[in-house]
């Protein structure tokens, strides 16, 4: 009787697999969290503050020239 689990060897089957994909899901979340920290880690030790970061990014468009003022305004209170 190999693989008798008391009658319910489906109901072993259906927690392996679940527990299984679990882990596996976990895993994937930590390595893309563990990535994403990594990333924002070396962006903070490239040295730029938070003015350069500004201007860089309206220098790009990405924000408008009230929203740059206005973070400027933000930085030296």
């Amino acid at each position: 009787m190999m693989g008798y689990y008391g009658g319910f060897s489906w109901i072993g089957m259906i927690i392996h697999f679940v527990v299984t994909l679990a882990v596996i899901i976990g895993l994937v979340l930590l390595v893309a969290w563990v990535i994403r920290k990594a990333g924002s880690t070396s962006a903070a030790a490239g040295g730029q503050t938070a003015r350069e970061i500004a201007r860089s990014r309206y220098a790009k468009g990405e924000i408008t020239r009230d929203e740059y003022q206005q973070i400027l305004k933000d930085l030296d209170k």
